[in-house]
């Protein structure tokens, strides 16, 4: 847990591409994330719950949500120095509150009048007795500026591109030497009908669709059905799927000619046989990928300064 994720990545036992940063757009889809990748979680380790800094608003009845499906023993609960938004999340709270997705219990049924705690539940015949038991540790800082949101967002997009970085550090040779640029390395051919494609923030025209891909962040992603394509393709979903992520890749080219991808991902090519879907998402090539690259002469492309800003 402790140190910069950036320096110490590993590969999940399960992982799914949202796609964004945030989760405020699609909040249901959200929730089946979740839920799917919990599933595999055998119970056979302690499993420690990172949920996300949104917690006002939606946010926290998201948080509730979170709590309700997945049952914790424990809640560590951070609050904030000078900020009373957020109600102590007890198994009480929790229990009652309504979330964003999922109804609290009523109040009236299960609460003596006038106590409180664990110990003043009452239920009725027939009631759901699958009440929240989790401990709530409750940390209370003392030094000011604790969780300032607006620091919080820029060093979390600039930890977001360490991470991305980080990742594709696993293409450069393991030998201390000379680093690579991306753009003299070898890259995957992948045939436009072998892999299914969806980009899942917003709706692109199908005629469009490659001027999205090219030049972009894609999750490489197993769908249970098999890709079919009676033509050469580009194969594109109508919805986005819920799937296992393999891993990430840049498609740092698109043949039109040929009809492939050109992709460079660190990924190993056994797991590689298994994508058959490309999931791109909301989230950006780190600009100094594109602008730090040795050996680039001229205009960079897919970079410009001379923008229109009235288009």
């Amino acid at each position: 847990l402790p140190g910069p994720p950036f320096t110490h990545q590993q590969t999940p036992r399960k992982m799914v591409y949202y796609g964004q940063t945030s989760c405020e757009q699609d909040t249901e889809r959200y929730l089946d994330v979740v839920k799917y990748v919990f599933s595999c979680y055998k119970k056979e380790v302690p499993l420690v719950i990172n949920t996300m800094g949104w917690v006002k608003g939606e946010g926290l009845l998201l948080l509730i949500d979170i709590i309700r499906l997945l049952s914790p023993s424990h809640v560590v609960q951070m609050d904030v120095c000078d900020w009373k938004a957020m109600p102590p999340l007890t198994p009480e709270h929790v229990h009652f509150s309504a979330g964003l997705h999922t109804k609290g219990k009523q109040q009236s049924k299960c609460k003596q009048l006038g106590a409180g705690g664990m110990d003043s539940w009452k239920y009725s015949e027939g009631e759901d007795v699958s009440a929240p038991q989790h401990k709530l540790l409750y940390v209370h800082p003392e030094f000011p500026r604790a969780g300032v949101a607006g620091e919080a967002r820029v060093h979390s997009g600039i930890l977001r591109d360490m991470s991305i970085l980080g990742y594709l550090g696993h293409l450069q040779s393991p030998d201390i030497g000379a680093v690579l640029p991306l753009h003299s390395l070898v890259p995957y051919q992948v045939p436009f009908n072998a892999v299914a494609l969806r980009v899942i923030h917003t709706d692109v025209a199908p005629s469009n669709i490659m001027y999205a891909v090219n030049a972009s962040w894609v999750g490489l992603c197993c769908i249970p059905e098999e890709v079919r394509c009676q033509t050469d393709g580009p194969v594109l979903l109508t919805q986005t799927p819920l799937c296992d992520c393999l891993g990430f890749g840049i498609v740092r080219g698109v043949d039109m000619e040929k009809k492939l991808y050109h992709i460079l991902t660190p990924v190993p090519p056994e797991n590689l046989r298994l994508v058959n879907c490309l999931l791109l998402g909301n989230i950006a090539i780190p600009n100094c990928v594109l602008v730090g690259q040795q050996g680039i002469e001229g205009e960079i492309p897919y970079v410009t300064s001379d923008y229109n800003y009235s288009i």
